[in-house]
């Protein structure tokens, strides 16, 4: 195939609203995203991370030089967890107003991108909260400056406008997507994602699966959707068990990397529905939930309430992880059991049940469903009538 006729050690400028540049060797154009920001005025940035990975991956190392030749000071937030809370957004806001950061970095996965998303939102805000932004209680017009390094190949978030945060007293994990939320600029270097383990290789995958399904069958897809959406199964069902088999292959992380990119895209364009709509309460409700993995036990029930309403894009889509359907409404099983399959055969076998969810649970996660901020708009963007008996239905099928 042509992949391997392309050079993944040369870096190439992708350019959607963001400008992104991908390719081994990516964080190299760290010092030249400092020298554009300096020309901005930013001479402080606070960046937004995890507890480690920006160090273990190597990032920081990259970042730090940059702001050094270039007379930037920095300030650091590490304290960004998987599913982020507003509390910790609102901490890191803090820190960058006592700093001045004038611009941030977010570096990570999803969870530190979103973040940095929220604090380059916030530091504008002071009278708010990170709840009030993500409760829809005011709405943004501007945004610092904001710088995604991107460690993992699944969010997508790194080029896209979308930013979830969870407000853990209320049990909530809405989310956000103003045109202020783009990155500037963004880095998809898949050398920082060598050391991914295979949990988070498989979950962020499965993510940016998930992310494209939604995307071909809301209500507002396109064909640019649904040519995204055909490409990130296809490079996904190629690369993933290469990238399982030896961590170490920088090959099989571009194009895992670059699936998750055009995954974002292509959610960016045609939105997300059910799958979405539908684990953000279970991560809200266990925060120590991978979100992909909760993406994946829900998303066989989700193929096949929606495969009659859109099979004829589906079995495209999924041609190559479900071989052999037609598209006709009766498949829908076969449709569900086939990626069912798919998931197993990458490691994937949990249920809402091994998770330690019953019966008893669905109806409370059917009421956050449809009462927490934002979930209502992706539920409306269903190809099915998103109604409270077909996601109780669909919770129920994943037990």
């Amino acid at each position: 195939m042509w992949e391997q006729n392309i050079n993944i050690n040369e870096v190439r400028e992708i350019r959607c609203k963001t400008t992104a540049y991908l390719g081994a060797g990516a964080m190299e154009k760290m010092n030249d995203i400092a020298k554009e920001l300096k020309k901005m005025g930013v001479d402080k940035i606070i960046a937004v991370t995890g507890k480690s990975s920006y160090k273990k991956t190597g990032a920081w190392d990259y970042v730090e030089k940059a702001c050094l030749e270039n007379a930037i000071d920095w300030i650091i937030f590490n304290k960004i967890s998987p599913n982020p809370s507003s509390i910790d957004v609102d901490e890191a806001t803090k820190m960058a107003i006592d700093f001045g950061a004038k611009a941030v970095i977010g570096i990570g996965g999803g969870s530190p991108i979103d973040a940095a998303k929220s604090v380059a939102i916030m530091v504008n805000y002071p009278q708010y909260t990170t709840a009030d932004l993500y409760e829809y209680k005011f709405t943004p017009e501007k945004a610092l400056p904001l710088i995604a390094v991107n460690t993992t190949h699944g969010t997508g978030t790194e080029v896209d406008r979308f930013a979830v945060v969870s407000i853990l007293d209320k049990q909530y994990k809405p989310a956000i997507a103003y045109d202020i939320s783009y990155p500037l600029y963004a880095i998809d270097d898949p050398k920082l994602m060598l050391g991914l383990p295979k949990s988070q290789t498989i979950y962020t995958s499965v993510d940016a699966v998930n992310h494209i399904v939604e995307a071909c069958t809301s209500v507002v897809a396109s064909p640019y959707t649904v040519l995204l959406a055909k490409e990130t199964v296809r490079l996904i069902e190629k690369y993933l068990p290469k990238a399982l088999e030896n961590g170490q292959d920088l090959e099989a992380r571009y194009y895992l990397t670059y699936a998750s990119m055009i995954a974002g895209i292509c959610f960016d364009n045609g939105m997300l529905h059910l799958t979405h709509a539908l684990e953000h309460p279970l991560s809200a409700v266990k925060p120590d939930l991978a979100h992909g993995l909760g993406l994946a036990i829900l998303l066989p029930a989700v193929v096949k309430n929606i495969y009659p309403a859109c099979g004829e894009i589906l079995c495209d889509v999924l041609a190559p992880i479900v071989p052999g359907l037609s598209g006709q409404a009766s498949e829908a099983e076969k449709a569900s059991k086939g990626v069912k399959k798919w998931l197993a055969n990458v490691g994937i076998t949990e249920t809402l049940s091994t998770l330690g969810f019953t019966k008893a649970d669905v109806d409370k996660l059917t009421h956050l469903a449809f009462t927490t901020p934002s979930l209502g708009l992706l539920l409306s963007l269903s190809p099915v009538k998103a109604t409270e008996e077909l996601v109780a239905g669909i919770y129920s099928e994943s037990l």
